[in-house]
């Protein structure tokens, strides 16, 4: 397995953490979302409380679906690798180094 094709491999995981980290935002911060989303009694006939909370549901639920899309993504490519490198693996005796590899990818699935 070259080395490019484990830098390209490391560098998709890596930053596939930090968009899943980026979109967990809005999971952090719900508490503020929702104390700046539900209007105080000061301003309820200003603002629709269920308009509002609808637009951030849709948001919260586009928010995981880009996650899961994502998620899925990152799966299916380092699933692709593992299996590259179980193949081969059968072709050579006994390398360490691609058995390292090979757990190791095998640990991010």
């Amino acid at each position: 397995f070259s080395e490019r094709s484990n830098q390209v491999s490391l560098s998709l995981f890596f930053n596939t953490q930090e968009l899943l980290r980026v979109m967990r935002t809005i999971d952090d911060r719900i508490v503020h979302e929702l104390n700046t989303t539900i209007p105080t009694a000061s301003f309820v006939g200003k603002v629709d409380p269920g308009q509002t909370c609808k637009e951030l549901y849709e948001s919260l639920m586009d928010a995981h679906t880009s996650r899961e899309r994502i998620i899925k993504n990152c799966i299916s490519q380092t699933s692709a690798v593992v299996k590259t490198l179980k193949e081969e693996r059968e072709k050579a005796d006994e390398d360490a180094a691609l058995l390292k590899q090979l757990r190791k990818e095998q640990t991010k699935v």
